[in-house]
């Protein structure tokens, strides 16, 4: 008979859902992963259907627990992570979502966006959510759908709708809509939360016209949220523990101290800083934003988001058809003409921090009749690294002199390539660390979870539990590192409308 006492972490990503069982050591003892599909109704626009989203999620959760060789009741709690900004109003009698979900790298909003900039509203939503006006958070995404959706505003007004990200439709699904609630994490992407008090702010919500009654309630990262019902996955569970994707893998990482740093590349790429109990009000255009909320204190964090990291390298496999898998860009980076000096700026949907600019493009530059599918894959590996050398200045400045002695911790699915992570090491000149195990979002998601259900002891014993695999330490000259940032700044330059 098993022991009692393993956690389910649901991580629910762009383009998969993933479920992982770890016990008390946070060892995996089962996992599985299921894709879905991309929607892209017009060029910038990305959707998800939020009906395969959720029976993605339950798949994997029962395939992870049968994989673990555990029955639903050996489930202590079950923690989420999820992709954050994706917005999804649903109907409150039925729960069906209204329209496609529309994913954080969505641009559709890119001129309202643009239209509160000119009015002078960026400030004051800066001063109290800590973000930028920007198509990427989900207010604009749920005023568009609220003008777009035949009848969705009067039903919004009239108390009929529920808004949520994924987090929240994942919750009132497995809860079966007894529990409409949101993490301060995931609430603080919204542009409608003030970071300060952890609450919804009224003068966000008359700025981006959302009516409150739509609006989930805000609770703690590590907390009860409510019961998943025993017909989803054979036994009634306690959710214990909720964190939008890149706060879950900065706990994942056990980056609990202010200065420690982490970055994950996924489709795109995620770097915080932890900055403790005090949010620091960046000068370059990077995020303030709640690491994580409990017993109502919050602690916060510094991010940088860029919005295509290993986008970049499906776009080669996918698009181009250059590689029939993502292994192979390291192999090819490798034998690239050191000679040729190439540079891709992937603004596939517009460039993140620091720069923030929602109708750049993508571009290459330095191509020639020499140029073949290794030059293109060394420079998709290389302007993930440069991405990162952006933000990282950025955090530099904000964050002062601890910063420049920063060591990296990693995860994600790019830092399987020894080659990209050397080449991140060389641009950022500090270390960068990869840890063992490096499901690290789900780690997060289930260290909340275990925190509240008592299975974890605290942030010091379960820092313990991390482990390194690899650092990888700078090589390249300083000549040489400060050439290639001056070549990518001047292609990002170029490219910026």
């Amino acid at each position: 008979m098993s022991a009692p006492g393993h956690i389910l972490a649901i991580d629910q990503g762009t383009t998969s859902s993933r479920a992982i069982v770890f016990d008390t050591r946070a060892t995996v003892k089962g996992i599985a992963q299921e894709e879905f599909g991309q929607i892209y109704p017009e060029p910038g626009w990305v959707e998800h259907d939020a009906e395969a989203i959720w029976r993605s999620v339950l798949a994997t959760c029962r395939a992870a627990i049968r994989n673990a060789a555990l029955e639903a009741s050996d489930i202590a709690a079950i923690g989420i992570t999820n992709q954050r900004e994706t917005t999804v109003l649903w109907d409150r009698a039925t729960g069906r979502p209204i329209h496609n979900a529309i994913v954080w790298q969505d641009r559709r909003t890119a001129a309202a966006c643009a239209a509160l900039r000119a009015e002078g509203a960026e400030e004051a939503v800066s001063a109290t959510t800590g973000l930028l006006v920007d198509p990427y958070f989900s207010a604009t995404k749920i005023a568009w759908l609220l003008d777009t959706v035949p009848g969705a505003r009067k039903a919004a007004e009239a108390g009929r709708l529920a808004f949520g990200t994924v987090d929240s439709f994942l919750l009132w699904r497995l809860t079966g809509g007894a529990v409409h609630a949101t993490d301060a994490t995931n609430a603080s992407r919204s542009l409608l939360l003030d970071i300060r008090s952890g609450s919804w702010s009224e003068e966000m919500l008359r700025l981006f016209r959302i009516p409150r009654a739509i609006l989930p309630q805000v609770r703690d990262t590590a907390g009860l949220f409510g019961t998943a019902e025993a017909r989803h996955l054979g036994a009634a569970i306690a959710i214990r523990g909720i964190a939008g994707d890149q706060q879950a893998a900065l706990a994942g990482q056990a980056c609990f101290a202010p200065g420690m740093v982490k970055s994950t590349y996924g489709t795109g790429c995620f770097a915080l800083i932890n900055t403790g109990e005090t949010p620091v009000v960046s000068s370059h255009r990077l995020l303030t934003t709640i690491a994580a909320q409990r017993k109502g204190r919050r602690s916060y964090a510094l991010e940088g988001a860029i919005f295509v990291a290993g986008a970049a390298v499906q776009w080669l496999r996918d698009g181009l058809g250059l590689i029939a898998h993502a292994a192979e860009t390291g192999r090819l980076a490798e034998e690239a003409d050191p000679g040729q000096s190439v540079t891709l700026v992937p603004a596939f949907v517009g460039l993140g921090a620091p720069y923030w600019d929602a109708e750049a493009r993508g571009a290459i530059f330095g191509l020639t009749r020499g140029t073949t599918r290794a030059e293109l894959a060394r420079a998709a590996l290389e302007s993930v690294a440069l991405q990162t050398r952006d933000l990282v200045e950025a955090m530099r400045a904000d964050w002062g002199a601890e910063a420049s002695e920063m060591v990296l911790r990693v995860d994600g699915g790019m830092t399987a390539s020894d080659w990209t992570m050397q080449f991140l090491a060389d641009m950022l000149a500090c270390p960068v660390d990869r840890p063992r195990v490096q499901e690290t979002t789900a780690l997060g998601a289930a260290y909340f979870a275990g925190l509240d259900a008592g299975l974890f002891e605290g942030p010091e014993a379960f820092a313990d539990t991390w482990a390194l695999d690899r650092r990888f330490l700078p090589r390249m000259d300083e000549a040489e590192r400060a050439r290639r940032y001056d070549v990518w700044r001047d292609a990002v330059r170029r490219t910026l409308t």
